[in-house]
């Protein structure tokens, strides 16, 4: 805390929330305030802290803090971010070409740095997180460079020319016309937010369908980056790195590392694996929770899929915050060729049927204008209606900008709209349905209930991957020959 620290003594602890409780909830009038009693750093007698854990609309978790001293009478309060710091990075390029992308809403967080490829121009993260629309950040950035503006004209006079240029052009992307369609005007221009905690958004005008003007990629963060949001100790890296470095040298010494012992270990490995499935034998191993780092166990199992291949399936759960985590890897070889396959849903009977959906195949429902691209939800081993639910769940949870007060009414009742057709197929209600899962690597799967005869309502399609698909793959780059 600021301008306090909490005492040793007299006080009693913040209650241990388990896996079942949630830390931070919804702001109503049930949500009460956790007061503990704090040393106040001004007179040094104990004074009296508020904490209060709650979710804002597109803010998602913060944390409110509040101190006040009955003795001097110092008062402090604060707010800080509780979002967890996401798994990778997220970059949104928009480009902008209407008036309809002016008025897309925002959410930039504090670590997130904003620029603008056509203008050469670019913003560092600050000391504050704002949620806005891109015509409103325009506006703001408009108005930080119009200051002392005076004074540079006198100072540095060819500074001041070149932010007036600057000014001009922020001036003119804020005259975009109002047009109709994927139409676009002279003067669009392209906007990029990068932020390392993925904690920034950029609203999605086509939800839950994918934007045509907007693109979200997701990275790795750097090691510059991780010590940037405290989530790494420099000086502890670098004595780590002298002393990996010292191991080296004397490894370089010594006898090198034999690939035929690696290859060994790894095919062992495969092996418990399989011995494992056969006797129905779940094994687990230490891990770290993705969303508070605390240690958990990750389970793991090899099943084979009748008619299918052989996939491990991981499971991930976390005492502590409750995180839960499911996973399906695919093994066995690349395929020459990709598959596309499509079945007719007719009754309940086939929403009850299996289906694999790996890392790196789409899916679309054309009768509830669904269309998932590959990467979303990963990897899943479930059945259809569970497939529904899981796509229901993560877009009502997880699609911003459709609740508080700055919500578009229209989009937030056509949005809803959505979902309850979801959940209307889901539950059986919405006959004939017709799904198709495109899947370039061949690693997904729908259950052939009339197996091993062929199904009346399924057509699989065995494709050649374009050199595109190949290069998202990294298949243009792999040597197969003579290896």
């Amino acid at each position: 805390m600021s301008e306090h620290d909490v005492s040793t003594s007299g006080e009693q602890a913040l209650p241990r929330l388990n896996a079942g409780n949630q830390l931070f909830q919804d702001l109503d009038s049930n949500v009460s305030a956790t007061e503990i009693e704090s040393l106040c750093m001004q007179c040094h007698n104990n004074g009296m802290t508020k904490l209060l854990l709650t979710r804002i609309p597109h803010f998602k978790s913060i944390i409110i803090m509040s101190f006040e001293c009955p003795h001097c009478g110092l008062k402090n309060s604060e707010v800080q971010s509780g979002e967890a710091v996401q798994e990778k990075g997220h970059r949104y390029e928009l480009r902008c070409g209407s008036k309809a992308d002016l008025n897309r809403q925002v959410v930039r967080n504090s670590t997130a740095s904003v620029s603008f490829p056509d203008w050469e121009f670019s913003a560092p993260p600050t000391t504050t997180s704002k949620l806005t629309t891109v015509e409103g950040l325009i506006s703001h950035f408009i108005d930080d460079l119009s200051m002392d503006q005076e004074q540079r004209k006198e100072l540095v006079p060819e500074v001041y020319e070149q932010i007036e240029k600057l000014i001009a052009k922020l001036r003119t992307a804020l005259e975009l016309p109002e047009l109709d369609g994927e139409q676009e005007s002279d003067n669009a221009f392209t906007v990029i937010i990068d932020d390392p905690t993925g904690n920034s958004y950029v609203e999605n005008l086509c939800a839950p369908n994918p934007d045509p003007r907007l693109s979200i990629q997701y990275y790795r963060r750097t090691r510059e980056q991780m010590i940037q949001l405290g989530l790494l100790n420099p000086d502890a890296e670098d004595a780590q790195e002298a002393e990996l470095a010292e191991q080296d040298q004397v490894a370089t010494k010594g006898p090198r590392i034999n690939v035929l012992q690696e290859a060994m270990a790894a095919e062992s490995v495969v092996r418990a694996v399989k011995e494992a499935s056969q006797s129905n034998e779940i094994l687990s191993f230490p891990a770290n929770c993705s969303s508070c780092n605390a240690p958990c166990d990750t389970r793991m199992q090899m099943i084979d899929i009748p008619h299918f291949q052989e996939v491990i399936i991981m499971s991930t759960t976390c005492d502590d915050c409750g995180y839960k985590s499911n996973e399906v890897k695919c093994g066995g070889a690349i395929s020459s060729q990709g598959k596309r396959i499509t079945l007719k849903i007719e009754d309940k009977e086939d929403l009850s049927r299996d289906v694999l959906k790996s890392e790196t195949s789409s899916f679309n429902i054309p009768e509830l204008n669904l269309d998932m691209v590959a990467g979303t939800l990963g990897g899943r081993f479930t059945t259809i209606e569970g497939l529904i639910r899981q796509v229901h769940n993560e877009l009502d949870s997880r699609v911003p900008f459709l609740e508080g007060d700055s919500a578009v009414t229209e989009r937030r009742e056509k949005f809803k709209g959505f979902l309850s057709k979801l959940e209307d197929a889901a539950e059986g209600r919405i006959f004939p349905l017709h799904i198709t899962l495109d899947d370039p690597m061949s690693h997904s799967y729908i259950q052939n209930i009339y197996a091993p005869d062929a199904d009346p309502n399924m057509v699989i399609e065995d494709y050649d991957r374009t050199f595109e698909q190949n290069e998202d793959l990294g298949l243009n780059d792999i040597n197969v020959e003579n290896y």
